[in-house]
């Protein structure tokens, strides 16, 4: 079955739609007792695509098993291809949409102060657009102060996420976005460089 898989999603150069169905039947054909296995399996491939879909099978399985979690915290946020990254940061969605985004903002807030730049975008670049999710939708202000605090952050990969985050969210809440902004100071390069991301859509 592996070998089956990883031809199948080696097929795919550019995106993640087919991996991500492959993903999808998986989980609904097979149990968890299967799966999980298989996607530690899959992770240790030297073929990204394979990590990827790895990575889609352990987001499906995160809310059921704080392991699972760890394993995506810990050992997927060190893969350095950026592609698996993009998929983390899906898989971290994955898991706060199945647990309850009000009841995963412990978790949330702490994966966003973890020294581990990868952790900290797959929140910040995961749950966009912030103020679509449920939780958020209502506390706009929630969302842009979590994204706010990392405008400053030490990984350009971050302050590129948290920026164009910003700015999605100022297309519906640009007041909420626009005194958020005002309070901070741009003599920082790192800062001015968030800074112009997120007021893009925002008149002077």
């Amino acid at each position: 079955m592996i070998n089956a898989l990883i031809e199948r999603v080696q097929k795919t150069q550019h995106g993640f739609t087919d991996i991500k169905k492959a993903a999808d039947e998986l989980v609904a054909s097979q149990s968890p007792e299967i799966c999980i296995p298989l996607a530690h399996e899959l992770f240790k491939s030297e073929i990204h695509q394979a990590r990827m879909l790895a990575t889609f099978i352990f987001g499906r399985f995160a809310a059921q098993t704080n392991d699972i979690l760890q394993f995506m915290r810990e050992q997927i946020s060190r893969d350095d291809n950026w592609r698996v990254q993009e998929i983390l940061a899906m898989a971290f969605d994955q898991f706060c949409a199945d647990t309850g985004y009000e009841n995963v903002l412990p978790i949330i807030k702490d994966w966003l102060g973890d020294p581990h730049h990868h952790v900290r975008r797959a929140v910040t670049e995961g749950l966009c657009i912030w103020t679509s999710r449920p939780y958020f939708d209502e506390r706009p202000q929630t969302a842009i102060r979590l994204l706010s605090q990392l405008h400053a952050d030490e990984s350009e990969y971050v302050r590129k996420s948290v920026g164009n985050a910003l700015r999605n969210i100022s297309r519906t809440y640009p007041d909420l976005v626009r005194a958020e902004l005002s309070s901070w100071d741009r003599s920082s390069k790192k800062v001015a460089q968030v800074y112009k991301l997120a007021s893009r859509l925002l008149a002077e």
